[in-house]
């Protein structure tokens, strides 16, 4: 009996921290309020435990949110930066029509290092290429049409952007193995490319995505390093803080 004492003796000021009164325990034998006392304390327990779950579910979803908010900012990005491509590349085709009124341009020779190839065919074939993936949105389509193009003018002007845009497409199918390729053949091949700085961020991508945290925190740094104030920067700071 004294044992029993001293037992409510210490459970009854830790059930009146926990808002349970004694008051509201009801009437009965001792044993039947320790009981009660009890089952009080397992409640609160309980709601303690349930309370924290949810804590811990509300920061995962939190951290989900961030990811995807991440990822649709360099999804809006990246669709940005195709509206600059397409408003360039309507430059590029504007500067090299000749003017009707010097009908001697056409004899004039064509610079080696003009951005707009003198080839009728090969532009027509990069631009058919090109259209499938921004016009008709025909990706399955833009693939053999983008490795034809690379087969059939090698030493085109277009061939590091040929490459990107061949990147992108396999990379949007997960196909990383693939898309390394080509990425690596901007970064290796054409170092003067204005693509080669997503291509190195692409690479980083892959890698963490096969789980090679390494090469991709390797790739991000050489994004900061070798084009500092470029939008592709800013996103390897941010995939480089959550490795």
């Amino acid at each position: 009996m004294q044992k029993v004492i001293l037992v409510l003796a210490f459970l009854i000021p830790g059930v009146l921290h926990a808002q349970a009164p004694v008051s509201k325990l009801g009437s009965g034998s001792l044993e039947e309020r320790l009981n009660q006392l009890e089952r009080v304390m397992d409640a609160r327990n309980s709601a303690q435990m349930a309370l924290l779950d949810q804590m811990s579910q509300m920061q995962d979803e939190v951290a989900d949110l961030r990811g995807k908010t991440e990822e649709h900012a360099y999804q809006i990005e990246q669709i940005l930066q195709r509206q600059r491509e397409i408003y360039q590349e309507i430059d590029r085709r504007l500067a090299a029509q000749p003017q009707p009124q010097s009908p001697k341009v056409e004899s004039t020779p064509v610079s080696t290092t003009s951005a707009y190839s003198s080839d009728v065919s090969e532009n027509d074939a990069y631009e058919q290429a090109i259209q499938l993936v921004l016009r008709d949105k025909r990706y399955d389509a833009a693939v053999p049409a983008f490795e034809s193009f690379i087969k059939n003018y090698p030493d085109s002007t277009y061939v590091p952007n040929a490459h990107y845009w061949l990147g992108q497409l396999l990379f949007a199918e997960s196909k990383y193995d693939q898309a390394k390729v080509h990425f690596s053949t901007v970064v290796t091949d054409f170092p003067d490319s204005n693509k080669r700085g997503d291509c190195i961020l692409k690479l980083g991508i892959i890698a963490q995505q096969q789980n090679q945290t390494e090469q991709a925190r390797k790739l991000y740094n050489q994004v900061i390093t070798e084009y500092a104030d470029s939008t592709e920067a800013g996103l390897a700071r941010k995939r480089l803080s959550n490795l």
